[in-house]
């Protein structure tokens, strides 16, 4: 399943295909964390102490696994402290999952709950940590649309001390890789076995800005951070939207989808004679 939805900076979706069809969240969760921990007032220079134990959203407790994580900076930190901002960073720039569970432990899942409803997301959530897997099999999971991605985005592309971090995402193979080398793209990607996605605000020098939000489950997705099949489907699809860069602002947006269908009510039983 291939979902895509492009939009411009402030605008409503000019193309769509499946954009409210909902994947697992990967990693693109973190971009609802990051916004959370900053609109908390939460002293980002603060010191917090770098724990791998974290409250499961079914009670108990879970913990990463090092070798699921693309980032070992902060495993070098375990049993110290660090600045929640160092921790931020990490959990952007380098996709860290203990970073993210130290992060969200800090604001509390409500916070990044609202982030998502301030949002407008109609189906998205990121309800649990990263591998809180007692969570996820009882059925508490981490959702997320390409449309709900794309309005994510836009709640954050006027704050610049986001966006600058979403700037600085290190892993560049699937949608900046289908944009000209030194295009400015804030951007957070996600990848599982079975599932690559991709959210950014692209800045071409010719023209406004845009939103790209590519979601993929399938088996192309192999689970690796960087030679991953499905990064390269991501890019291809990037690279064809910029060809149609200059259209995108000017396009008419798509109407809004139409309300599910309402089932009549149950005829009522007949009663009985008294």
């Amino acid at each position: 399943m291939v979902s895509v939805v492009v939009a411009p900076r402030h605008g409503e979706p000019v193309f769509v295909r499946a954009g409210d069809e909902l994947h697992d969240a990967a990693s693109t969760m973190k971009v609802a964390v990051l916004a959370a921990l900053h609109r908390s007032g939460a002293d980002l220079d603060a010191e917090i102490p770098v724990l791998n134990r974290f409250a499961s959203a079914v009670g108990g407790e879970f913990a990463n696994d090092p070798d699921w994580d693309s980032d070992p900076v902060p495993w070098g930190l375990l049993g110290g402290s660090a600045p929640l901002r160092t921790l931020a960073e990490r959990m952007i720039t380098h996709s860290s999952n203990l970073a993210t569970n130290l992060c969200l432990a800090r604001v509390g899942p409500e916070a990044v709950a609202e982030v998502w409803r301030r949002a407008g997301a109609s189906g998205s959530g990121s309800p649990r940590g990263i591998e809180d897997y007692a969570a996820r099999d009882a059925g508490v999971q981490n959702r997320v649309s390409a449309r709900d991605l794309v309005r994510l985005m836009q709640s954050v592309a006027d704050e610049p001390e986001l966006t600058a971090l979403l700037e600085r995402n290190a892993f560049r193979v699937d949608l900046a890789a289908g944009l000209p080398p030194g295009t400015r793209i804030a951007f957070k990607n996600g990848w599982i076995p079975g599932a690559r996605h991709g959210v950014g605000l692209v800045h071409p020098p010719d023209c406004p800005p845009y939103l790209l939000a590519v979601c993929y489950t399938g088996p192309l997705a192999s689970g690796q951070d960087e030679d991953d099949p499905a990064a390269r489907l991501l890019a291809r699809i990037s690279a064809a939207v910029w060809e149609r860069r200059h259209a995108i602002a000017t396009a008419r947006p798509l109407p809004a989808p139409p309300p599910p269908p309402t089932r009549p009510p149950a005829p009522a039983p007949p009663r009985r004679a008294g």
